[in-house]
Order: structure tokens, then C-alpha cells, then sequence
């Protein structure tokens, strides 16, 4: 039997106003849509890999409110077990999105609420659930200091860890030699290698760069470029997938690290992880939202199947 994906992580509730401007100081203008849905990068993670067939828990912490109402049902729905605080004095997250209607441009505010405070007595508080894990994944929403905890009890135990470095931060010397796996976007590896991305020859060069770092493998997911993999002795580039006319990219990359992240957690080959990866991500753009629109096994398995 694989061995479960452990993800620690933010929820969010995602609210977007689509308007043809931003509102000016004291002045209140109408919007032309409104839209309510779960998010936060851990938690479309957990959603990912969940449906994508891993046993997934998922460590964060949310208050008592009808946002945290939302988290725990779109869970449910997908399958994910929360090993989650929840606490009465604070506020689950929320994120505000202003979308211009004419170029799809957005500005957006993130309130991170109690999940702002998850530190590493989360973590310790679900030890044996991570330490038994066969895949341990975090992101930077959360205080660093958590995820380097997490990283490293994981690490500690042979757990294979993950560390998807979004949104980009100055890293804590040593930090990226506890991950087995790196996978940032090309601004994120530019944050963290100096070097810019701009497709496949740039990455090559950037994720030898991350490996110096200390990465053990590292992944540069390049949007509709596909994705840049290397781990030391096999570096390659892997095209995009299609699954159809893309509707919305946002999700796609938390798409991608969910599915890679179950199908390491089964054993596959890195290198089909990322394919699998790849493959869920392209399945979840050709739809709206986040957690929503991430797919099922049985459709990712007929994407790989019929390509």
C-alpha cells in the first residue's frame, strides 16, 4: 500500500470582483461579477492529490466561521483528512482579488488569519502522521519556520520531502538541502538563483543552480512550456500537455505539485511523476477556480493513456 502525501499549508477563501477599474480612495463603484471559492496553495494541493488517488492529510490551522465551514467541506469532497487547529480567537484566511475586466489583470490582497500562527508546535502536534508519510509537501504561505520544521522532521525519517517555494521568499540558510524536491515556477527560481527564466535553456541552467543549492532534484515548471527536471544524473525537458481549450490558468501549478506529489507517494518513477504532474495540471486548466477544477484519477490516467 503507498504510504499517505502529508501537506502543510494555507486555506484561503478566494473572493473576486471583476469591475472595468479598481476603486479610488472613498469612491464606490459597481462590479460586473463576484465569485466565492476555496483556495490558499496547500489546501489545492491537498485537493490535487487527493483525487488524483493519494491518501492526503493535510496540517493547517483555520478559525470557527463559515470560510472555515467551506475548507473543511470542499475536504470532505475531495477525500482530504484535515489534521487541522481550530481556533475561536482569530479568523480563517481570506484573500481579496480584483480582476480588470478588459486585460484579466488582477490585484490581490491576502489576509492569512489564524494560519498566519501556525508555528512548529503544529507540527509536533501531528509527528507520527508525517514521520509515517510517504511524501511530505510544503509551500511558503505559512511562517517559515513551520515549513522548515516540517521539512526537516520529515527529512529526519526518510520521509521524501517537497518544497514548492511560492509565493518567493528569502530562504533560511540550509533550508533547500532538506528537500528531496524542489519545484518552482521561473520567477520563483529567479528569486532564489538570480538567474532568469524565460524557457527550457534557461532552466537547464537554473536547476543545476538549485541542485548546487543543496535541492536533491530539482523542477522548473515553466507554464505552457512544460516543465525542467534534474536530478543530478538525468535532466530533461518535458513538454506541456493538452487536454483541451485552456478557460483559466490559476491552479495550474498547485495542479501540478498535488498530482506529482501522489504519484511519488505510489512509487513511480520521477520522471513519470512529473508526466503525471503535468497531466493533472493540463486537466485543471481547461476549467474555472482551484480546487474546483482539479481532476480525477480515472481522467488523468485516460489523459497519459491517450497521449
Amino acid at each position: 500500500m503507498p504510504k499517505p502525501v502529508v501537506i502543510l499549508g494555507v486555506f484561503v477563501a478566494d473572493t473576486a470582483y471583476r469591475a472595468e477599474r479598481p476603486p479610488r480612495m472613498g469612491e464606490t463603484i459597481l462590479g460586473n461579477s463576484f465569485a466565492l471559492g476555496p483556495g490558499g496553495k496547500g489546501s489545492n494541493q491537498a485537493v490535487a492529490a487527493a483525487r488524483a488517488g493519494a491518501e492526503t492529510h493535510f496540517v493547517s490551522r483555520l478559525g470557527r466561521d463559515p470560510f472555515a465551514d467551506m475548507a473543511l467541506a470542499t475536504w470532505a469532497e475531495a477525500g482530504v483528512h484535515p489534521a487541522v487547529t481550530q481556533v475561536d480567537d482569530g479568523y480563517t484566511g481570506a484573500a481579496y482579488i480584483f480582476i480588470e475586466e478588459a486585460t484579466g489583470n488582477n490585484a490581490i490582497i491576502i489576509c492569512p488569519g489564524v494560519a498566519g500562527d501556525i508555528a512548529p508546535a503544529d507540527l509536533d502536534a501531528h509527528a507520527d502522521l508525517i514521520r509515517g508519510a510517504g511524501v511530505f509537501m510544503t509551500q511558503l504561505e505559512q511562517p517559515l519556520d513551520a515549513a522548515r520544521h516540517g521539512l526537516r522532521m520529515a527529512r529526519e525519517a526518510g520521509v521524501t520531502t517537497i518544497l514548492n517555494p511560492a509565493p518567493a521568499a528569502d530562504l533560511p540558510e540550509g533550508m533547500l538541502a532538506l528537500c528531496d524536491y524542489a519545484t518552482p515556477n521561473e520567477s520563483e527560481t529567479e528569486a532564489l538563483t538570480g538567474m532568469a527564466v524565460t524557457g527550457p535553456d534557461d532552466a537547464a541552467h537554473a536547476a543545476a543552480a538549485l541542485r548546487d543549492l543543496g535541492v536533491g532534484t530539482a523542477i522548473v515548471t515553466l507554464g505552457e512550456n512544460g516543465v525542467f527536471f534534474d536530478d543530478g544524473a538525468r535532466s530533461a525537458h518535458l513538454p506541456a500537455l493538452s487536454a483541451g481549450p485552456v478557460v483559466e490558468t490559476t491552479g495550474a501549478g498547485d495542479a501540478f505539485n498535488g498530482g506529482f506529489a501522489a504519484a511519488l507517494a505510489e512509487g513511480m518513477d520521477p520522471l513519470d511523476a512529473v508526466r503525471f504532474g503535468n497531466a493533472t495540471a493540463a486537466i485543471s486548466v481547461t476549467r474555472p477556480g482551484t480546487a474546483p477544477s482539479m481532476p480525477s484519477r480515472a481522467e488523468i490516467d485516460a489523459l497519459l493513456a491517450a497521449g
